[in-house]
């Protein structure tokens, strides 16, 4: 059960989430729904529950894990007959809370609230996020893991999703040589949550897992696309639907770095970082593969899936990559194209976000690079790079001289695959440092751009690159584990 907090207060909430659930804007400023969603009391209905599961962290067998903070609460069926699950994350204790008080911060319950929803507005598979709610209780977190205890606000986050099954659930099974109960689960998340996949049962398992693989290759793709870096790829954060799970250490690249991780605790081996993801993927998948080893029906079907998510990952890494530079096609040379691009951007600390939009403007006939000087951090930069980058520019100018369409039309496709508006680390920042002063009026922006994150129309505070003073500031470059 939950453990009830002192004065529950609402924060956020979703409207598109309501509506997903059949729940209207005066549902959620009705007291049930506070005391809810806080934790304070089931409604009919409602059962709630934690789940075991296991899991490898940084590559390591971390051995038993299970929802230590994350507390269900039943799966709800709306209208168009699609079936959600309700979890409050740190609702309290829980079997599986090890040693922990089962209770979350709000910096960190603010991050993953709006993450969630920013996520679904960009168009990347995710789990989604109803209510914010302040405990009105504190919590003890020593953010830094430097010896500095404080008491922080509480606050609880109502995620929804259609499943929260997680890749740990079977291998703290197999781990356990728990083979019938593995089997049980394998043949429940088929019945529930893949119920278009039909056949005889070795049919069923192989397209199963071939879909696994697949969407995992897919939604990285999509981190890859909009500058997304997740944090902590754990197995027991890697969703069986292929969502992106648990938002923890987060960020967006703001200054090009395959190598750049919002994780303190990988900062040595940088091992989650921006331009691994896709390897930790595979990594973690093979993780899965081993754990159904016991009940595969053969082992030929578990290759056949990892083959699968190596194919798909290299069409949609292509793919987008073509979209992303104006490409109505991608050819084999430009790879070259790219990576020297991405080189550039690297060396002369380019925006990421700022220099797709801006590529977009570069005229075809006449390419400038002052088009793009926006994106870079540093004039002294800009001036030494100039030449290299009026270089590529010629060479882009060239390839987009082999299309058919002009200017305007690619602009357009362009633009409906680079954001304009992403969270990045300092502005969900800003809305903590305000929200601790009890004004949500930063809340309310970032929702409102997230909504709409490819338009041009934002307030330019909400789209600039990171500021200066992000660089240093705890929660802008640098995020820890701790909530």
């Amino acid at each position: 059960m939950p453990t009830s907090v002192s004065r529950p207060f609402l924060l956020a909430y979703s409207s598109e989430v309501l509506d997903l659930l059949d729940l209207s804007e005066a549902d959620a400023r009705s007291s049930e729904f506070l005391q809810a969603f806080a934790g304070n009391r089931l409604l009919e209905g409602m059962a709630s529950y934690a789940t075991r599961y296991g899991g490898h962290q940084f590559g390591q067998w971390a051995g038993q894990l299970g929802d230590g903070r994350a507390i269900g609460l039943g799966e709800a069926i709306n209208r168009k007959g699609e079936r959600w699950e309700l979890q409050l994350k740190g609702a309290g204790m829980t079997p599986y809370s090890r040693r922990a008080d089962g209770r979350a911060v709000l910096r960190s319950s603010l991050r993953e609230f709006l993450c969630s929803e920013a996520m679904h507005h960009l168009g990347i598979p995710t789990t989604r996020a109803l209510s914010l709610i302040a405990t009105g209780d504190g919590v003890v977190r020593d953010m830094l893991y430097d010896g500095n205890p404080a008491v922080e606000p509480g606050a609880i986050v109502c995620r929804v999703s259609p499943s929260f099954t997680r890749f740990g659930h079977f291998e703290i099974l197999a781990a356990r040589g728990e083979h019938e109960l593995l089997q049980r689960l394998v043949n429940f998340t088929l019945s529930r949550d893949f119920t278009f996949i039909v056949g005889t049962d070795a049919e069923r398992f192989a397209e199963w897992f071939r879909l696994i693989c697949e969407r995992t290759a897919l939604l990285v793709v999509e981190w890859l696309r909009v500058g997304f870096v997740h944090g902590v790829m754990n197995t027991d954060n890697m969703s069986i639907l292929g969502l992106t799970i648990d938002y923890g250490p987060y960020g967006w690249v703001d200054n090009f770095d395959p190598g750049w991780t919002p994780n303190t605790t990988d900062e040595q081996f940088h091992r989650y970082c921006f331009g691994q993801q896709s390897v930790v993927a595979r990594w973690n998948l093979e993780r899965l593969a081993e754990a159904l080893m016991p009940v595969a029906p053969a082992r030929k079907m578990l290759d056949a899936g990892l083959a699968h998510f190596d194919d798909t990952l290299q069409s949609a890494l292509s793919t987008m990559l073509a979209a992303k530079f104006g490409l109505l096609k991608w050819q084999n040379d430009d790879a070259t194209l790219v990576e020297t691009v991405f080189e550039l951007m690297q060396q002369a600390e380019v925006d990421m976000t700022e220099f797709f939009r801006q590529l977009a403007e570069v005229k075809q006939h006449a390419p400038a690079l002052e088009t793009l000087r926006s994106a870079f951090y540093r004039d002294s930069l800009y001036e030494s790079h100039a030449a290299l980058f009026e270089s590529w520019l010629g060479r882009y100018a060239a390839r987009l001289g082999q299309q058919s369409d002009d200017d305007a039309s690619r602009r357009v496709r362009m633009n409906k695959v680079n954001p304009r508006f992403v969270l990045r680390n300092y502005l969900a920042q800003e809305a903590i440092d305000a929200a601790m002063q009890n004004d949500l009026s930063m809340v309310e922006r970032l929702m409102q751009a997230a909504r709409h994150p490819y338009d041009d129309d934002h307030p330019a505070n909400l789209t600039a690159k990171r500021p200066d003073w992000a660089l240093d500031k705890v929660g802008c470059s640098k995020l820890s584990c701790s909530s």
